[in-house]
């Protein structure tokens, strides 16, 4: 495994800066935006697809510092009915897998999508509930008529370009949970759709992150380190399903901390563990979304953390056997 990070965070600073602090920092990779939700300050297909000397440039900056790039990454709603958005966002989730395939990155990052309730709809609508009835009927279009077919078609583009997908599980999109992963897999038929492992917006929904770790086994392509804290008074006052803003951090239920604030590391290192376990060898990328640390402090605090607790090496035999 390496230690990673997902440099969207540093997308106000230019780029070469960027990888220097990083490489600083003792970070071995990089996860790059490179549109969507998280925008692309650093990588912009629309320029690079046509350039490229300018590809070339942006892999070596990378290189030269001794570092891998992870994934590319365009978080996006894919799915999403305003056909404004919705296209916008296709084409994100289209560029960027063939950006990852332009600069030999074999990983591309994004959400499932979360289409309308019903044709027509123009505002997305997530469903946690099976009932009254109406809720039942939306999950059914939503998959049947909608992810499905739109994942179908996207995975043979990416199959095409030697790229693998992986879906965050995200509450507000149809894939959350570990077990909406496997089942669209198991849906669109293909391999190469698999899992961004992000354990903090499995911690507030209840999900051992272990057990999650050892169902999903070779699908997890991609990791996001990112630790939830989930406040004792506020949610066992108002439960879980918090759509306060997020930096009303006093008032939530919970909220991202970075990595350590949330857990300990007896439950970072069972997550390694469990990864190498699965025969993850893939980057563990820093995402800092800690509102109550500034970003260098959050990142580097992260680093230091898990440089202690990350295995580098793939797992060997039982020597002493």
């Amino acid at each position: 495994m390496k230690l990673g990070v997902f440099a969207v965070m540093f997308s106000s600073m230019e780029f070469e800066k960027a990888l220097d602090y990083i490489a600083s920092v003792g970070v071995q990779a990089v996860e790059i935006g490179c549109g969507g939700y998280v925008g692309d300050a650093h990588c912009k297909p629309d320029q690079l697809l046509n350039d490229p000397a300018a590809t070339a440039r942006l892999k070596q900056a990378v290189e030269s510092r001794g570092l891998t790039i992870s994934a590319l990454s365009a978080h996006a709603n894919p799915l999403h009915p305003d056909p404004t958005i919705g296209e916008a966002h296709r084409a994100a989730v289209r560029k960027g897998i063939q950006m990852a395939s332009k600069l030999g990155v074999d990983t591309f990052v994004t959400f499932s999508g979360c289409p309308g309730g019903a044709a027509g709809d123009k505002t997305p609508n997530w469903v946690t509930c099976p009932w009254p009835p109406d809720f039942s009927s939306t999950v059914k279009y939503q998959w049947e008529e909608v992810m499905i077919p739109y994942w179908k078609e996207t995975m043979k583009f990416a199959e095409d370009h030697g790229v693998k997908v992986a879906i965050e599980m995200h509450p507000g999109f149809c894939v959350y949970a570990v077990e909406h992963v496997l089942a669209l897999r198991e849906a669109v038929g293909s391999k190469s759709l698999g899992a961004n492992f992000d354990p903090s917006h499995l911690f507030w929904q209840g999900v051992d992150p272990v057990h999650a770790i050892r169902a999903l086994g070779d699908a997890i392509f991609h990791f996001h380190a990112k630790d939830t804290v989930i406040d004792p008074i506020n949610a066992t006052l108002n439960g879980v399903l918090d759509t306060k803003p997020y930096d009303q951090f006093s008032q939530r239920s919970w909220i991202f901390r970075t990595v350590g604030y949330g857990h300990g590391e007896d439950v970072w290192r069972a997550m390694v563990s469990n990864l190498q376990l699965v025969g993850y060898q893939g980057a563990l990328s820093i995402e800092h979304e800690d509102g109550l640390m500034v970003q260098t402090e959050g990142f580097e605090k992260a680093a230091n953390f898990l440089k202690n607790i990350i295995i580098q090496e793939k797992a060997g035999k039982a020597w002493w056997a």
